[in-house]
């Protein structure tokens, strides 16, 4: 374990295994729902906020200035299909099938099945109102990627409570 990983207060977990970040550059279970940000595959300009609910699997996915995605009309589109493998590439197949609350039955649990599993539930549209959220995390996300690394804290992060009391 790393000086690092000892001295946070929050355990770091590496990603199950490597991904590319080209196609989906930022996924997370959070807020209830598997949700992240998907490049588009006709505009390099464009992206998509994915997200799917936990239970219910409502699905929600529109561009990052909330038009709705042409995809996305009766069903998971393919930007919800990339959030998903790319989820099960990040925290691996039994996490995300955990937290989305997704039973496979005697399956191996895989991206595929996970996907198909949920979809056989017909879930409905969710609002897109979290799309506004999601965005914002990856563009503090991609902020903190241009900072100079350095061991002094940083000012937005010093609400974390500190690991060791100064003498």
């Amino acid at each position: 374990m790393s000086d690092f990983e000892r001295s946070s207060t929050a355990r770091v977990i590496p990603p199950a295994r490597p991904r590319k970040l080209a196609k989906v550059p930022f996924v997370e279970l959070a807020d209830g729902r598997l949700q992240g940000v998907v490049s588009s595959g006709s505009d390099i300009g464009r992206v998509y906020v994915s997200s799917v609910a936990v239970g219910t699997y409502a699905y929600a996915c529109s561009t990052n200035n909330n038009r709705p995605c042409g995809g996305a009309r009766g069903g998971f589109c393919n930007h919800i299909g990339a959030l998903i493998n790319e989820a099960v590439l990040q925290y691996g197949a039994e996490r995300v099938a955990r937290y989305l609350r997704v039973d496979v039955g005697d399956e191996e649990v895989t991206a595929p099945a996970i996907a198909f599993t949920m979809r056989g539930t017909r879930p409905s549209p969710a609002d897109g109102k979290a799309a506004a959220s999601v965005f914002s995390r990856f563009l503090r996300h991609l902020a903190y990627l241009e900072l100079a690394p350095t061991t002094a804290p940083l000012p937005e992060m010093q609400w974390f409570p500190p690991t060791r009391t100064v003498a």
